[in-house]
């Protein structure tokens, strides 16, 4: 049987996919996750969109948070913080766990998609989970201040500094991961989760080979908009758009996917918006995006599969 293959980012291609997952429980669904955000603290190789995914679609991830494990301990972080290291990037105690067995394996030289596939086995995932390459590709911010590390202005700075730039540092040498070409090219379907286009989406496509798979795929193609009412509902992808000189929308969204999309999803708050999708040659599918809660999550990934 043919898979859907998604594109995903953190919190909000974890919230859709948990939607699609009770929909499709027996059905094969390749996720290719952004590894753009990954970072090396404390000696640790670091997956948060991986993971986010991971315990997600697990049922153990913390659902108010959005990110890490529900109900965890920092203790270890604690007493990091004791010795005078940073503690700025929160890390559970059994989040700890993980990148200690990540970092393991990878220096046993197991690569990253082996390893991501062991984790997800661990948790119970039934749907195949791989990074979008093995080789290390890193988001660097570019601001006034300079050029900076993902997770130091995301986190340690919150997103304060205005964005004029984002390079996908290493993407140039990188492949996609084992399988992932084979996948798009064999997809039942391609979905783009609603995942911010330029820190979460922009990585996988800067992998040289996905853009293109995208293009040549038989498959539709359907991306969710991330942005409603020209605001993102988690996330700094509007003030990111904004500063960059693009409009905070939904078209704009479209826009950055056009050369390879077939179906735009839009929320009702933008339904005006659709004849301007349509007129790039995109379908436009209009319906609720804003996934509060289990019921919403599947009723937009039904809304999905019933288009495609």
């Amino acid at each position: 049987m043919k898979a859907i293959v998604a594109l995903a980012g953190g919190v909000g291609a974890a919230r859709f996919l948990e939607g699609l997952a009770r929909l499709l429980p027996r059905r094969r669904t390749f996720i290719i996750g952004n590894t753009g955000d990954d970072a090396e603290m404390h000696g640790l190789h670091i997956s948060p969109d991986l993971d986010t995914v991971t315990y997600t679609l697990a049922g153990v991830g913390d659902r108010k948070r959005g990110w890490g494990l529900q109900g965890d301990t920092f203790h270890c972080l604690a007493a990091l913080g004791r010795f005078g290291l940073e503690t700025w990037f929160q890390l559970s105690d059994g989040d700890f766990a993980t990148h200690l067995y990540r970092t393991e394996r990878l220096a046993q030289g197991v690569p990253l998609s082996g390893v991501t596939a062991e984790i997800a086995a661990a948790f119970g995932l039934r749907a195949r989970l791989t990074p979008m390459s093995d080789q290390p590709v890193r988001t660097r911010i570019l601001t006034r201040r300079g050029d900076l590390e993902f997770q130091t202005w995301f986190v340690k700075r919150r997103a304060r500094d205005a964005v004029i730039g984002v390079r996908y540092a290493g993407a140039a040498e990188a492949v996609p991961a084992p399988g992932v070409l084979e996948a798009i090219g064999r997809a039942r379907a391609v979905l783009v989760c609603p995942s911010n286009p330029l820190i979460s989406i922009g990585p996988i496509l800067a992998v040289p080979g996905i853009r293109e798979a995208l293009r040549a795929t038989r498959a539709p193609v359907l991306a969710i908009s991330p942005i409603v009412g020209g605001q993102a509902l988690k996330g700094p992808a509007a003030r990111m758009m904004k500063s960059m000189g693009m409009a905070s929308s939904a078209l704009q969204v479209a826009r950055l996917y056009e050369d390879f999309l077939d179906i735009f999803v839009l929320d009702h708050a933008d339904r005006s918006l659709a004849p301007a999708v349509e007129a790039l040659g995109i379908q436009a599918v209009v319906t609720n995006t804003i996934m509060t809660g289990l019921r919403r999550k599947k009723a937009l990934a039904r809304a999905v599969l019933e288009v495609l």
